[in-house]
């Protein structure tokens, strides 16, 4: 990749101190990782939900989402699969200097590229999440028919199934989809902002119980 020497980056008049007093909490990144199917973006927005409510301002990157826009031009391979994951990382990283709470859903299936956004984040508010969930939960669940095409031999390149999924060693927050309920789940999530100071609202848990991961 080629890259100019021409470039100066404008720094802002505006600091992020200035940007977390007007917001009232501080922004930071938890960058959620897990099997297709094991419920990230259905906590992600389930959370963002909650700090919607509190006038927390929050935004999910969802990985289908950046898929069908920034990084539509990126496949399923290896090298894609990593050059998808960079340019999230930097797009993060910048509602994080706005100000913002970010929850980053991507299968993120290689230990690599979570490095990558570790040391990308270094002086920042930044968490790994492990939704954790099986790959027999996630293949009951289905909620994308990924599996099934799996089975019928329409998808070759499955994270869990042909292609690898290298599990986090160290997360800072493991959330287990397969076992809890999606309030559970929820509130769980909330503990751990209220914990690492990123929110300190108390809060009034919203959900009847009713509700369960499907995604």
């Amino acid at each position: 990749m080629k890259t100019s020497h021409n470039i100066f980056p404008s720094p802002s008049s505006v600091s992020i101190d200035d940007r977390q007093l007007l917001n009232g909490h501080s922004g930071g990144l938890l960058w959620l990782t897990g099997l297709s199917g094991s419920g990230k973006s259905t906590l992600a927005h389930a959370v963002e939900e909650k700090l919607h409510s509190l006038c927390v301002r929050s935004y999910v990157l969802d990985g289908d989402n950046i898929r069908t826009g920034l990084n539509k031009d990126l496949c399923l391979s290896p090298e894609d699969r990593k050059e998808n994951i960079r340019r999230t990382a930097e797009v993060a990283k910048l509602m994080v200097d706005a100000g913002l709470l970010v929850f980053a859903a991507f299968i993120t299936p290689y230990k690599q590229s979570r490095e990558y956004v570790c040391k990308l984040m270094v002086g920042w508010p930044y968490y790994e999440v492990y939704v954790k969930c099986s790959v027999e939960v996630c293949t009951k669940r289905d909620p994308k028919g990924l599996y099934e095409k799996v089975r019928t031999g329409e998808i070759t390149n499955m994270t869990g199934i042909s292609d690898p999924y290298e599990k986090p060693e160290y997360p800072d927050l493991i959330v287990d989809t397969d076992k809890l309920s999606l309030p559970q789940c929820v509130d769980d999530v909330i503990r751990f902002l209220l914990k690492q100071g990123l929110i300190t609202t108390v809060f009034q848990p919203k959900f009847d119980g009713s509700e369960t991961i499907k995604a």
